[in-house]
């Protein structure tokens, strides 16, 4: 998981979730695991 300033670019890539936790911001990519993100 990659600790980004910005997920604009990861939130557009097809599948992704953006979620909520703890105050954390997540992308979530269940058809690239690749692209999984946390911004805070």
């Amino acid at each position: 998981m990659k600790v980004r300033a910005s997920l604009r670019s990861l939130k557009s890539k097809p599948g992704a979730k953006v979620v909520r936790r703890h105050g954390k911001t997540f992308v979530i990519n269940k058809l690239n695991p690749r692209w999984k993100a946390r911004q805070g």
